[in-house]
This record gives C-alpha cells, sequence and structure tokens, in this order.
C-alpha cells in the first residue's frame, strides 16, 4: 500500500468524493479542498506527494494555484480539465503540470494515472548510476535532477518530474533524435496522453535551461521530434 496522501481540489463534492473513495481503496490517503484558496493552504501544510487539480474552481482557479506551487515546489500535479477545453490542456502542461485527464472521467483510470505520475517522480535513477554531463549541463539520476555548472558551481534547473524524466532520457543519447512517440512510450506511455503534450513539456524544460544559461541543447528536429546536442 502506497500511503501517500494526495490532495484533491474539486468544488464538485460528488465527484470529489469518488476520486478519494477510490485512491483509497488503492492505498493512498487523501484531502480535499473545494476552493483554490483552501487548496494553497492544505498544500503548504499538508505537504502532500501529488495534487489532483481541476481547472475551474471558487476563489483561485486551478490555473492560478499551479502557477503558485510551481513558484515553491516541483510536487506532482495532475489537472481535470473539461473534455473540451483543450486551451485549459495546454496553459497547464505550459506552466508545469505533469499531466491531465478530462472530465467525465473514470475514476480508475484517475487512480492509475496518479500511480504512474509517482512512479515517475519517484524513479530518480539507481545510486550508482553516474551523472551525464553535456557541455554545462549536469543530469544526476541519483538525486532526479538537472544542474548547470558556474565554475565551480553546480546549480539546480528547477524543471518538474516530467521535464526531467525527459531530459534525462534523452540526454542518455546525445544527439540523437527522439520521436514524439518515442519519448511519450519511454516517459509517459503510462498515462496515455498525446504526443502534443510532449511540445509543451519540452518547451517549458527549454525555457528553464535557457534561464539557467543553457541555451541551444535542447533541439527540435524538423519532421522528426527532439535532441540534445552538446554545444
Amino acid at each position: 500500500m502506497s500511503n501517500d496522501l494526495i490532495l484533491i481540489v474539486e468544488d464538485e463534492r460528488e465527484i470529489a468524493e469518488i476520486i478519494r473513495s477510490y485512491l483509497e481503496r488503492g492505498g493512498f490517503r487523501t484531502v480535499t479542498a473545494s476552493d483554490g484558496a483552501l487548496a494553497l493552504s492544505h498544500f503548504h501544510h499538508l505537504k502532500p506527494a501529488l495534487v489532483l487539480l481541476d481547472v475551474k474552481i471558487p476563489k483561485l482557479d486551478g490555473i492560478d494555484v499551479l502557477r503558485r506551487i510551481r513558484q515553491t515546489s516541483d510536487v506532482p500535479v495532475i489537472m481535470i480539465t473539461a473534455m473540451a477545453e483543450d486551451i485549459e490542456k495546454i496553459s497547464a502542461l505550459r506552466l508545469g503540470a505533469d499531466d491531465y485527464v478530462a472530465k467525465p472521467f473514470n475514476a480508475l483510470e484517475v487512480v492509475e494515472r496518479v500511480k504512474a505520475v509517482l512512479r515517475r517522480a519517484n524513479s530518480g535513477g539507481q545510486a550508482s548510476e553516474r551523472p551525464v554531463t553535456i557541455g554545462s549541463l549536469i543530469i544526476d539520476h541519483s538525486v532526479h535532477s538537472a544542474f548547470v555548472t558556474r565554475g565551480t558551481e553546480r546549480l539546480p534547473i528547477q524543471l518538474t518530474h516530467t521535464e526531467y524524466t525527459l531530459v534525462a532520457h534523452m540526454a542518455r543519447l546525445p544527439q540523437r533524435a527522439f520521436t514524439r512517440a518515442e519519448l511519450v512510450d519511454a516517459c509517459l506511455s503510462e498515462t496515455e496522453v498525446l504526443e502534443r503534450t510532449i511540445d509543451s513539456h519540452i518547451s517549458n524544460a527549454r525555457r528553464k535551461l535557457e534561464l539557467a544559461g543553457v541555451s541551444g541543447f535542447l533541439e527540435t528536429v524538423r519532421g522528426v521530434g527532439y535532441r540534445l546536442e552538446p554545444l
């Protein structure tokens, strides 16, 4: 049994109760919040392992809550969106959401996605696996983190778990072009995401690398996908 704490942010009581019931049957502990303000309070005080976050909630909407979470934490976040609201999915992924589920959904699928995202988040690699260095970029599998070197300093790059997983996978074979389908299969297969969601995760990772001074590493290969190119 997992025993991880999952924060469920959903203003529709019946939906929240269904999710809570299925997660607890799956071995998780749960806490619920019906609005954005309470969600942030629970997040900061209870330190959940993962957040299930509806986009349309009172006081602060889910996008605002996600933005505030990402200012201080890379805890996994799965967004709950309306089936037709593609713009919400894209906005959430650009802000660093790890995955999304669309209403109406199967509660068992939600539980499986939670398990899959947590597995990715906790699979930081074996301690014996040596860090990968590509120019000034360091991928350290033992701590599931990316760093940039500046002189003698090693500064962390704040990637989400999904962004890190994608970059780390490509770093194992630098200069090789990976198709979107390959990246989905290798990094996101258990959540059955669309190939186009890779673009948002890669865009986020590229922006964060560039802000850290690691520019030009993460290249788009027209007609193929993406690769890490040492400079």
